[in-house]
Protein backbone atom coordinates (compact mmCIF):
# COMPACT_ATOMS: atom_id res chain seq x y z
CA UNK A 1 0.00 0.00 0.00
CA UNK A 2 1.23 3.49 -0.63
CA UNK A 3 0.94 6.47 1.47
CA UNK A 4 -2.04 8.29 0.22
CA UNK A 5 -1.21 11.83 -1.18
CA UNK A 6 -3.16 14.79 0.63
CA UNK A 7 -6.36 15.26 -1.07
CA UNK A 8 -6.62 18.40 -3.87
CA UNK A 9 -9.94 19.11 -3.58
CA UNK A 10 -12.04 16.30 -1.85
CA UNK A 11 -12.16 16.16 2.22
CA UNK A 12 -10.56 13.10 2.16
CA UNK A 13 -8.27 11.00 0.25
CA UNK A 14 -10.02 9.15 -2.58
CA UNK A 15 -10.22 6.20 -3.92
CA UNK A 16 -7.29 6.03 -5.64
CA UNK A 17 -5.37 7.74 -3.12
CA UNK A 18 -3.48 4.22 -2.12
CA UNK A 19 -3.52 2.21 -5.12
CA UNK A 20 -0.55 -0.09 -6.19
CA UNK A 21 1.38 1.04 -9.46
CA UNK A 22 0.73 -2.11 -11.62
CA UNK A 23 -3.79 -1.26 -10.59
CA UNK A 24 -3.08 2.66 -11.36
CA UNK A 25 -1.71 1.64 -14.77
CA UNK A 26 -4.82 -0.71 -15.32
CA UNK A 27 -7.04 2.17 -14.12
CA UNK A 28 -5.53 4.66 -16.45
CA UNK A 29 -5.45 2.26 -19.58
CA UNK A 30 -9.57 1.27 -18.83
CA UNK A 31 -9.36 5.12 -18.91
CA UNK A 32 -8.06 5.61 -22.17
CA UNK A 33 -9.88 2.93 -23.54
CA UNK A 34 -13.54 4.61 -22.49
CA UNK A 35 -12.27 7.72 -23.69
CA UNK A 36 -11.50 5.81 -27.22
CA UNK A 37 -14.78 4.63 -26.83
CA UNK A 38 -16.78 8.12 -26.55
CA UNK A 39 -15.03 9.02 -29.76
CA UNK A 40 -17.34 5.70 -31.69
CA UNK A 41 -20.01 8.86 -31.54
CA UNK A 42 -18.32 10.73 -34.26
CA UNK A 43 -19.41 7.77 -36.36
CA UNK A 44 -22.89 6.84 -34.76
CA UNK A 45 -26.20 8.47 -36.17
CA UNK A 46 -27.18 11.82 -34.61
CA UNK A 47 -30.50 10.66 -32.55
CA UNK A 48 -32.17 14.56 -32.93
CA UNK A 49 -31.95 14.92 -36.09
CA UNK A 50 -34.22 12.18 -36.63
CA UNK A 51 -36.37 13.54 -34.21
CA UNK A 52 -38.88 17.18 -34.34
CA UNK A 53 -38.50 20.23 -32.55
CA UNK A 54 -40.71 20.78 -29.66
CA UNK A 55 -43.88 22.32 -31.12
CA UNK A 56 -43.24 20.54 -34.75
CA UNK A 57 -44.88 17.00 -33.62
CA UNK A 58 -43.15 13.89 -31.96
CA UNK A 59 -43.53 12.70 -28.73
CA UNK A 60 -43.77 16.22 -26.80
CA UNK A 61 -46.17 17.33 -28.61
CA UNK A 62 -48.19 13.84 -27.84
CA UNK A 63 -47.59 14.07 -23.98
CA UNK A 64 -48.86 17.34 -24.09
CA UNK A 65 -51.86 16.64 -26.19
CA UNK A 66 -52.89 14.18 -23.87
CA UNK A 67 -52.70 16.87 -21.19
CA UNK A 68 -54.68 19.02 -22.66
CA UNK A 69 -57.76 16.62 -23.46
CA UNK A 70 -57.57 15.46 -19.81
CA UNK A 71 -58.12 18.94 -18.98
CA UNK A 72 -61.34 19.21 -20.59
CA UNK A 73 -62.65 15.47 -19.43
CA UNK A 74 -60.86 13.07 -21.83
CA UNK A 75 -60.09 9.61 -19.60
CA UNK A 76 -56.59 8.96 -19.77
CA UNK A 77 -56.39 5.52 -21.75
CA UNK A 78 -59.03 6.11 -24.30
CA UNK A 79 -57.55 9.58 -24.73
CA UNK A 80 -53.77 8.44 -25.05
CA UNK A 81 -54.91 5.76 -27.49
CA UNK A 82 -56.57 7.88 -29.57
CA UNK A 83 -53.55 10.26 -29.47
CA UNK A 84 -51.15 7.40 -30.29
CA UNK A 85 -53.44 6.16 -33.04
CA UNK A 86 -54.05 9.43 -34.53
CA UNK A 87 -49.64 10.31 -34.58
CA UNK A 88 -49.05 6.77 -35.50
CA UNK A 89 -47.37 5.42 -32.74
CA UNK A 90 -47.42 1.88 -31.82
CA UNK A 91 -50.34 0.83 -29.09
CA UNK A 92 -48.89 -2.76 -28.37
CA UNK A 93 -47.52 -3.72 -26.07
CA UNK A 94 -48.98 -1.80 -22.82
CA UNK A 95 -44.99 -0.28 -22.40
CA UNK A 96 -46.04 2.11 -24.98
CA UNK A 97 -48.25 3.74 -23.51
CA UNK A 98 -46.86 5.94 -20.09
CA UNK A 99 -47.85 5.81 -16.83
CA UNK A 100 -50.79 7.81 -16.18
CA UNK A 101 -49.05 9.55 -13.46
CA UNK A 102 -47.72 13.09 -14.48
CA UNK A 103 -50.58 13.61 -17.12
CA UNK A 104 -53.51 13.10 -14.60
CA UNK A 105 -51.26 15.60 -12.32
CA UNK A 106 -50.36 17.90 -14.99
CA UNK A 107 -53.72 18.10 -15.83
CA UNK A 108 -55.39 19.05 -12.59
CA UNK A 109 -53.26 22.03 -12.44
CA UNK A 110 -52.69 25.49 -13.71
CA UNK A 111 -49.78 25.22 -16.21
CA UNK A 112 -48.02 27.99 -14.78
CA UNK A 113 -48.19 26.34 -10.86
CA UNK A 114 -46.36 22.83 -13.38
CA UNK A 115 -43.69 25.26 -14.07
CA UNK A 116 -43.05 26.87 -10.59
CA UNK A 117 -43.16 22.91 -9.19
CA UNK A 118 -40.48 21.82 -11.95
CA UNK A 119 -38.84 24.74 -10.79
CA UNK A 120 -38.73 23.89 -7.24
CA UNK A 121 -37.70 20.24 -7.87
CA UNK A 122 -34.55 21.31 -9.58
CA UNK A 123 -33.95 23.96 -7.09
CA UNK A 124 -34.40 21.68 -3.95
CA UNK A 125 -32.37 18.53 -6.18
CA UNK A 126 -29.92 21.20 -6.44
CA UNK A 127 -29.50 22.23 -2.68
CA UNK A 128 -29.60 18.96 -1.61
CA UNK A 129 -26.45 17.97 -3.46
CA UNK A 130 -25.07 21.17 -2.80
CA UNK A 131 -25.24 19.79 1.03
CA UNK A 132 -23.80 17.17 0.18
CA UNK A 133 -20.90 18.65 -2.21
CA UNK A 134 -19.87 20.83 1.62
CA UNK A 135 -19.36 17.58 3.75
CA UNK A 136 -17.12 15.64 0.82
CA UNK A 137 -15.26 18.81 -0.61
CA UNK A 138 -12.62 21.51 1.03
CA UNK A 139 -11.99 23.59 -1.19
CA UNK A 140 -15.33 26.39 -1.75
CA UNK A 141 -14.17 26.64 -5.23
CA UNK A 142 -14.72 23.05 -5.94
CA UNK A 143 -18.22 23.01 -4.21
CA UNK A 144 -19.16 25.69 -6.73
CA UNK A 145 -17.97 23.80 -9.56
CA UNK A 146 -19.51 20.49 -8.46
CA UNK A 147 -23.04 22.74 -8.22
CA UNK A 148 -22.49 24.08 -11.63
CA UNK A 149 -21.84 20.81 -13.01
CA UNK A 150 -25.14 19.53 -11.60
CA UNK A 151 -26.87 22.83 -12.92
CA UNK A 152 -25.21 21.25 -16.50
CA UNK A 153 -26.88 18.26 -16.33
CA UNK A 154 -30.44 19.98 -15.45
CA UNK A 155 -30.67 22.19 -18.32
CA UNK A 156 -33.59 20.85 -19.35
CA UNK A 157 -35.35 21.34 -16.28
CA UNK A 158 -35.43 24.90 -16.56
CA UNK A 159 -37.51 25.11 -19.80
CA UNK A 160 -40.91 24.77 -18.91
CA UNK A 161 -42.24 23.56 -22.33
CA UNK A 162 -41.06 20.30 -21.71
CA UNK A 163 -42.26 19.88 -18.75
CA UNK A 164 -44.50 17.05 -20.14
CA UNK A 165 -41.45 14.96 -20.65
CA UNK A 166 -41.88 12.20 -17.89
CA UNK A 167 -38.22 11.41 -18.01
CA UNK A 168 -37.12 15.47 -16.59
CA UNK A 169 -39.18 14.45 -13.53
CA UNK A 170 -38.14 11.36 -12.80
CA UNK A 171 -34.30 12.15 -13.70
CA UNK A 172 -34.59 14.72 -11.08
CA UNK A 173 -36.19 12.79 -8.61
CA UNK A 174 -33.03 9.74 -9.02
CA UNK A 175 -30.75 12.85 -8.17
CA UNK A 176 -32.69 13.81 -5.08
CA UNK A 177 -33.33 10.59 -3.96
CA UNK A 178 -29.21 9.75 -4.24
CA UNK A 179 -28.48 13.29 -2.69
CA UNK A 180 -30.30 12.38 0.10
CA UNK A 181 -29.06 8.84 0.88
CA UNK A 182 -27.67 7.50 3.70
CA UNK A 183 -27.03 4.28 5.14
CA UNK A 184 -29.28 5.54 8.34
CA UNK A 185 -31.81 7.89 6.69
CA UNK A 186 -32.64 5.37 3.71
CA UNK A 187 -36.48 5.86 3.81
CA UNK A 188 -36.84 9.17 2.30
CA UNK A 189 -34.35 7.34 -0.28
CA UNK A 190 -36.47 5.06 -1.08
CA UNK A 191 -39.45 7.08 -1.26
CA UNK A 192 -37.81 9.47 -3.83
CA UNK A 193 -36.75 6.71 -5.85
CA UNK A 194 -40.14 5.46 -5.92
CA UNK A 195 -41.77 8.53 -7.25
CA UNK A 196 -39.29 8.79 -10.09
CA UNK A 197 -40.28 5.03 -11.24
CA UNK A 198 -44.55 5.61 -10.63
CA UNK A 199 -43.61 8.74 -13.47
CA UNK A 200 -41.25 6.91 -15.49
CA UNK A 201 -41.36 3.12 -15.06
CA UNK A 202 -37.87 3.20 -16.38
CA UNK A 203 -36.42 4.63 -13.21
CA UNK A 204 -37.46 1.19 -12.00
CA UNK A 205 -33.91 0.00 -13.20
CA UNK A 206 -32.41 2.91 -10.50
CA UNK A 207 -34.32 0.71 -7.79
CA UNK A 208 -32.70 -2.68 -8.34
CA UNK A 209 -29.35 -0.54 -8.39
CA UNK A 210 -30.16 0.61 -5.13
CA UNK A 211 -31.29 -2.74 -4.00
CA UNK A 212 -28.46 -4.66 -5.26
CA UNK A 213 -25.94 -2.26 -3.48
CA UNK A 214 -28.05 -2.27 -0.28
CA UNK A 215 -27.89 -5.73 0.03
CA UNK A 216 -24.28 -6.38 -0.87
CA UNK A 217 -23.31 -3.89 2.02
CA UNK A 218 -25.40 -6.05 4.56
CA UNK A 219 -28.07 -3.33 4.61
CA UNK A 220 -30.35 -5.69 4.79
CA UNK A 221 -33.71 -3.26 5.89
CA UNK A 222 -32.80 -0.97 3.01
CA UNK A 223 -32.66 -3.83 1.00
CA UNK A 224 -36.37 -4.92 1.88
CA UNK A 225 -37.21 -1.43 1.46
CA UNK A 226 -36.75 -1.51 -2.14
CA UNK A 227 -38.10 -4.53 -1.90
CA UNK A 228 -40.74 -3.28 -1.22
CA UNK A 229 -41.07 -0.43 -3.39
CA UNK A 230 -40.36 -2.55 -6.53
CA UNK A 231 -43.59 -4.43 -5.20
CA UNK A 232 -45.69 -1.42 -5.08
CA UNK A 233 -44.27 -0.72 -8.86
CA UNK A 234 -45.12 -4.32 -10.06
CA UNK A 235 -49.12 -3.65 -8.92
CA UNK A 236 -49.48 -0.01 -10.58
CA UNK A 237 -47.77 -1.66 -13.37
CA UNK A 238 -50.02 -4.69 -13.12
CA UNK A 239 -53.26 -2.57 -13.14
CA UNK A 240 -51.89 0.07 -15.95
CA UNK A 241 -50.91 -3.09 -18.65
CA UNK A 242 -54.83 -4.46 -17.86
CA UNK A 243 -56.34 -0.53 -18.20
CA UNK A 244 -53.96 -0.84 -21.51
CA UNK A 245 -55.69 -3.81 -22.78
CA UNK A 246 -59.12 -2.47 -22.40
CA UNK A 247 -58.58 0.51 -25.03
CA UNK A 248 -55.91 -1.80 -27.64
CA UNK A 249 -57.48 -4.06 -30.48
CA UNK A 250 -55.03 -6.83 -31.84
CA UNK A 251 -54.99 -4.74 -35.14
CA UNK A 252 -53.46 -1.60 -33.53
CA UNK A 253 -49.43 -2.17 -34.06
CA UNK A 254 -46.99 -2.81 -32.33
CA UNK A 255 -43.97 -1.39 -31.23
CA UNK A 256 -40.83 -2.53 -33.15
CA UNK A 257 -38.89 -3.79 -30.14
CA UNK A 258 -36.25 -2.08 -27.84
CA UNK A 259 -32.76 -4.06 -29.04
CA UNK A 260 -31.28 -1.54 -30.83
CA UNK A 261 -27.93 -2.22 -30.43
CA UNK A 262 -26.48 1.08 -30.96
CA UNK A 263 -23.56 1.25 -28.56
CA UNK A 264 -21.49 3.28 -26.66
CA UNK A 265 -21.38 6.16 -29.06
CA UNK A 266 -25.33 6.27 -28.91
CA UNK A 267 -25.05 6.54 -24.80
CA UNK A 268 -22.53 9.25 -25.52
CA UNK A 269 -24.94 11.07 -27.74
CA UNK A 270 -28.02 10.94 -25.73
CA UNK A 271 -26.09 12.38 -22.90
CA UNK A 272 -24.64 15.20 -25.23
CA UNK A 273 -27.94 16.11 -26.06
CA UNK A 274 -29.39 16.02 -22.59
CA UNK A 275 -26.94 18.30 -20.96
CA UNK A 276 -25.04 21.51 -21.08
CA UNK A 277 -22.74 19.97 -23.03
CA UNK A 278 -24.79 20.24 -26.26
CA UNK A 279 -23.15 23.30 -26.37
CA UNK A 280 -19.74 22.15 -27.07
CA UNK A 281 -18.90 19.73 -29.66
CA UNK A 282 -19.19 16.09 -29.56
CA UNK A 283 -15.58 15.33 -29.79
CA UNK A 284 -14.70 17.17 -26.75
CA UNK A 285 -18.21 16.18 -24.84
CA UNK A 286 -16.91 12.62 -25.15
CA UNK A 287 -14.22 12.53 -23.46
CA UNK A 288 -15.44 14.86 -20.98
CA UNK A 289 -18.33 12.20 -20.12
CA UNK A 290 -15.44 9.70 -20.14
CA UNK A 291 -14.14 11.53 -17.26
CA UNK A 292 -17.13 12.50 -15.68
CA UNK A 293 -17.85 8.47 -15.55
CA UNK A 294 -14.53 8.20 -14.03
CA UNK A 295 -14.34 11.27 -11.86
CA UNK A 296 -17.61 9.12 -10.13
CA UNK A 297 -15.42 6.47 -9.23
CA UNK A 298 -12.12 8.34 -7.58
CA UNK A 299 -14.82 9.66 -4.77
CA UNK A 300 -14.89 7.50 -1.99
CA UNK A 301 -18.31 7.48 -0.33
CA UNK A 302 -21.32 5.43 -0.92
CA UNK A 303 -23.16 7.70 -2.57
CA UNK A 304 -20.25 8.03 -5.34
CA UNK A 305 -20.80 4.36 -5.88
CA UNK A 306 -24.39 4.03 -5.91
CA UNK A 307 -24.36 7.08 -8.63
CA UNK A 308 -21.48 5.37 -10.26
CA UNK A 309 -23.22 1.95 -10.96
CA UNK A 310 -26.21 3.80 -11.73
CA UNK A 311 -25.02 5.75 -14.73
CA UNK A 312 -23.43 2.44 -15.63
CA UNK A 313 -26.26 0.84 -15.82
CA UNK A 314 -28.43 3.39 -17.63
CA UNK A 315 -25.41 3.70 -20.11
CA UNK A 316 -25.73 -0.43 -20.43
CA UNK A 317 -29.60 -0.08 -20.97
CA UNK A 318 -29.04 2.72 -23.35
CA UNK A 319 -26.58 1.00 -25.59
CA UNK A 320 -28.31 -2.08 -25.54
CA UNK A 321 -32.30 -1.39 -25.79
CA UNK A 322 -32.39 2.37 -26.76
CA UNK A 323 -33.53 3.49 -30.07
CA UNK A 324 -32.62 6.55 -32.18
CA UNK A 325 -36.17 8.37 -31.40
CA UNK A 326 -35.82 7.54 -27.15
CA UNK A 327 -32.54 9.38 -27.24
CA UNK A 328 -34.07 11.16 -24.37
CA UNK A 329 -33.86 8.31 -21.87
CA UNK A 330 -30.83 9.77 -21.54
CA UNK A 331 -32.93 12.55 -19.13
CA UNK A 332 -33.05 10.20 -16.71
CA UNK A 333 -29.23 10.15 -15.15
CA UNK A 334 -28.35 13.72 -17.21
CA UNK A 335 -28.74 15.76 -13.32
CA UNK A 336 -26.27 13.75 -12.39
CA UNK A 337 -23.80 12.72 -14.81
CA UNK A 338 -21.77 16.21 -14.96
CA UNK A 339 -20.54 15.97 -11.29
CA UNK A 340 -18.58 13.32 -11.73
CA UNK A 341 -15.69 16.02 -13.31
CA UNK A 342 -15.47 17.52 -9.99
CA UNK A 343 -14.02 14.58 -8.73
CA UNK A 344 -11.50 14.68 -11.93
CA UNK A 345 -8.40 16.21 -10.25
CA UNK A 346 -8.43 14.32 -7.15
CA UNK A 347 -9.02 11.10 -9.15
CA UNK A 348 -6.26 11.70 -12.14
CA UNK A 349 -3.72 13.45 -9.67
CA UNK A 350 -3.58 10.07 -7.76
CA UNK A 351 -3.90 8.03 -10.51
CA UNK A 352 -0.88 9.17 -12.52
CA UNK A 353 1.08 9.62 -8.93
CA UNK A 354 1.04 5.62 -8.01
CA UNK A 355 1.52 4.89 -11.78
CA UNK A 356 4.42 6.72 -11.97
CA UNK A 357 6.17 5.43 -8.67
CA UNK A 358 9.00 3.47 -9.15
CA UNK A 359 9.78 3.47 -5.71
CA UNK A 360 11.36 0.22 -4.49
CA UNK A 361 11.82 -1.09 -0.63
CA UNK A 362 14.44 -3.75 -0.57
CA UNK A 363 14.52 -5.67 2.77
CA UNK A 364 17.96 -6.83 4.09
CA UNK A 365 18.40 -9.52 6.49
CA UNK A 366 21.35 -8.90 8.90
CA UNK A 367 22.63 -11.68 10.78
CA UNK A 368 24.84 -11.99 13.53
Amino acid sequence: MRRALPPLWLAFPGRYASLAPSTARLALAALALLILLSWTALFSADPTAANPAPGEGGDLQLYAGIVEALRHGGSYYATTAEALRTNDYPLRPFVTFRLPTLAVVMASLPERLIAVLLYLLAAGTTLAWFTRFTGAMRRPVAIWFATILLAGGCVAAWQSDLAPFHEIWAGLLIALSLARYRSDRWLETVGWGLAAALIRETAALYLLVMLALAWRDGARREALGWVAALAALALVIAAHAWAVLQVVGPLDPASPGWAGLLGPGFVVRTWHASTALVLVPLAVAGPLIALALAGWTAWRDPIATRSAVTLAAYALLLGLAGRLDTFYWGLLTAPILLIGLAFVPDGLRDLFAAALDTRRIVVRRVGS
